[in-house]
């Protein structure tokens, strides 16, 4: 998929990648970008959501574990938080906290900037610069290797 859109996104003009550095998301950075002068840059808060113990469990979606459920069916609703997960407030908050402190000030310069991450951190970002209710939280998704100009 990342070299299929590497095709497909070759004309698309970028300054700037920043990628989460979890290994999924940083080598769809690289192919994205390969032979491509820009430089890519990581940063944690561009990791995906902690889901904490439950991190590496297979299909959250069909389990009982409450939060995690919960989660996936009702973002706005998400309280029953598992022992060392983010909270939806810590997701927003990291994620913006790098839109203030380098997505805007390179937006604010022209800069064309390319975010590569995961499924519920690029939610969050959308959720923040169109200002879009938690309900709407996966609604504001992006397929997986697909360009979506947020600003």
């Amino acid at each position: 998929m990342a070299m299929a859109a590497a095709t497909k996104y070759k004309d698309v003009h970028f300054d700037v990648c920043y990628s989460s550095p979890l290994i999924r998301a940083l080598e769809t950075a690289r192919l994205i970008l390969k032979g491509r002068d820009i430089p890519i840059i990581t940063d944690v808060r561009l990791m995906e959501m902690s889901f904490g113990i439950y991190e590496g469990t297979e299909n959250y979606r069909s389990t009982p574990m409450k939060g995690i459920t919960e989660f996936f069916r009702n973002p706005e609703d998400y309280s029953d938080i598992p022992e060392g997960a983010e909270s939806m407030d810590d997701l927003f908050s990291r994620t913006g906290a790098f839109l203030k402190d380098i997505a805007y000030p390179l937006l604010e310069e022209g800069k064309d900037v390319l975010i590569v991450g995961h499924g519920a951190m690029n939610s969050s970002i959308i959720c923040q610069v169109r200002d879009l209710a938690l309900k709407d939280f996966w609604s504001a998704g992006i397929e997986n290797c697909k360009l979506m100009r947020l600003l």
